[in-house]
């Protein structure tokens, strides 16, 4: 296959701005055209997906905004693609791949690209988009087998196939990944990929005759070359040294408990190396986040501590060494389950660089991560309204974990790596599935204390209207998310299934008969900063909304509010507050 891969680089910055921000705006119109065609609720509403183009060679060149970890999920799979397909890559190839041991994450999340080739036949990019499906075949619905012991049970791997060959759709490759997935939804998805697979090559390849292809080449070198030096000015500036921090969740889906994450991060210069030697390495755990999803946590936890105007692109991970030893839970050995892997301890790789960087800029660390073990997965032979079995992989979406920073409270209802991630209303859930939503509100005392206040969690409440199972893990029980800068944690989180099962850690199939609910206390986002430093107007505020109660404004701010909220007298008493903090901050 040939390809150019020393574009010339003397190329205009205003020129390469407008290109760059067009490769932009096809990634969006891309992930926006999956929202708007897939066919179950995972896709259409809660937009989890995310666009990427590609060069020639498989280097990240622009994305769209999506889930942070998304970002680098792409650009292993379709690095293997290349390699394996070389001269047979064609124009008008779509191909699917999945495999989390060929740069993926875990079986759910699907890649979807496509080559752009200029008018000369030399591949120019690669248009890619990634989205998380409800089912992977496997042992157990719902693509979380979270009591698997190796890859094979979780589900069906693609490391590379193509579905579309020379514009023309592969049957016998659609039966049988149809023949591999529970869902019927699940062909309609991957054809909504396909379909925004095939409009960003179209889009492309508008940018390449309008610009020309040398054009859209320089302008990735050129945007990397830019990401790359100003990634370095930034590390440049943070005092040199070793920086670490071990950060723990409570248990794998099995029961092994205190997994340990450990990072050891170096700032030399420019130059920055993280490294999880130290990290666990128990062969019997079942909790491995693949090296292409450590990899994305990383990224996307230092893309939220600089300048967010500098593009993420290939240039801006060509600064960040990684050295992930092999065989620790954060680089598995290829066999691995990793379907709750993604997110534990996938997530606490993420929380690792907020807290050890917090030595260095705390002003602006805050981990970037959510804290629930994985998405239940909620399903029935008889939805009584249609007499069909049905399938719900929690559309609704989590609401907790959202930290604070320095000057901001904690705000919103959901976590920042979940990027443009929504919350499907609870009319809509109800509309496709026997159930009922009971509850959404914000748990009072559940934020982290601090100078600046972690955000609610939340508590959710699902009746179900027929019989129902239910898989479901849950951490944050003991280890929480963590505070920074002298915060305090947020609130944990709790599961209780039919009035009396807690979940602790990990629940698979059980059964919740008609008219009886699952209860979900999600957990708050940390705190930042020393609560006692807190304006007690700001307390006082807190406990108007009822984020905040009387007591919790005592007990953990030093702040003495009088009065009562139901009889809307509530009031400060400095004197009492600044005796109390006094007493607080005496030896």
């Amino acid at each position: 296959m040939a390809v150019v891969t020393d574009a010339e680089t003397d190329i205009d910055p205003i020129t390469a701005e407008v290109v760059r921000s067009a490769m932009e705006t096809v990634c969006f119109e891309m992930a926006t055209y999956v929202s708007r065609t897939a066919t179950t609720p995972i896709l259409n509403q809660s937009n989890e997906r995310n666009a990427t183009i590609l060069d020639a060679t498989g280097r990240l060149a622009a994305l769209s905004v999506g889930i942070p970890q998304f970002m680098l999920s792409s650009t292993l799979p379709v690095q293997y693609a290349l390699d394996l397909f070389d001269e047979d890559l064609l124009p008008g190839d779509v191909i699917v791949a999945n495999d989390p041991y060929h740069g993926g994450g875990h079986l759910p999340d699907f890649n979807v690209f496509a080559p752009v080739f200029d008018d000369a036949g030399l591949l120019l990019l690669i248009a890619s988009i990634q989205c998380h499906h409800g089912d992977t075949g496997g042992a157990m619905a719902g693509g979380y087998n979270v009591f698997a012991k190796d890859i094979w049970s979780e589900g069906t791997r693609y490391p590379a196939l193509k579905i579309i060959e020379a514009g023309k759709e592969r049957r016998d490759v659609v039966a049988l990944m149809r023949a591999n997935n529970r869902l019927s939804g699940f062909i309609g998805d991957l054809r909504s990929q396909v379909g925004a697979a095939q409009l960003g090559v179209a889009r492309l390849e508008e940018i390449a005759r309008h610009h020309g292809a040398d054009t859209v080449r320089a302008t990735v070198e050129w945007s990397m070359n830019d990401s790359r030096r100003r990634l370095r000015r930034e590390i440049e500036r943070w005092p040199d040294g070793t920086y670490e921090a071990d950060v723990f969740f409570d248990a794998d889906p099995a029961g092994n408990t205190d997994i340990k994450v450990h990072i050891a991060i170096t700032v030399e210069g420019s130059r920055l190396v993280v490294d999880f030697t130290g990290s666990d390495d128990r062969p019997e755990i079942q909790a491995w986040s693949t090296f292409g999803n450590t990899r994305g946590n990383i990224v996307a936890q230092l893309a939220s501590m600089v300048d967010p105007t500098i593009a993420k692109n290939e240039g801006f991970f060509d600064s960040i060494e990684i050295n992930a030893p092999l065989g620790c839970c954060v680089n598995p050995v290829e066999g691995k389950p990793v379907s709750s892997g993604t997110h534990h301890p996938g997530v606490e790789v993420s929380d690792a660089v907020a807290v050890a960087l917090s030595a260095v800029i705390p002003e602006r660390c805050s981990p970037q991560t959510y804290k629930f073990g994985s998405p239940r997965q909620m399903w029935g032979d008889l939805d009584p309204r249609s007499g069909r079995p049905f399938f719900d992989h929690g559309g609704e979406v989590a609401a907790g974990w959202v930290n604070a920073v320095k000057g901001v409270d904690g705000w919103g209802a959901l976590s920042a790596s979940s990027g443009n991630l929504i919350k499907a209303t609870a009319e809509f859930n109800e509309g496709l599935f026997p159930h009922f939503i009971r509850g959404r509100n914000y748990r009072t005392d559940s934020g982290g204390p601090g100078q600046w206040r972690g955000a609610c969690g939340s508590l959710f409440i699902k009746e179900v209207r027929t019989p129902t199972y239910v898989n479901q893990y849950v951490v944050n029980r003991i280890h929480l998310h963590p505070g920074i800068a002298g915060g305090h944690s947020g609130a944990p989180d709790r599961c209780i299934i039919n009035g009396d099962i807690e979940v602790a850690p990990s629940v698979a199939n059980v059964l919740i008969d008609t008219g009886n609910t699952l209860v979900y206390e999600f957990g708050g986002g940390g705190g930042w900063g020393d609560p006692l430093d807190r304006d007690p107007q700001a307390v006082l505020d807190d406990v108007w909304d009822e984020y905040v109660s009387i007591d919790g404004a005592r007990r953990d701010y030093g702040v003495v509010v009088t009065g009562s909220l139901e009889d809307m007298t509530l009031g400060l008493d400095p004197a009492a507050t600044e005796a109390e903090r006094a007493h607080r901050r005496a030896p």
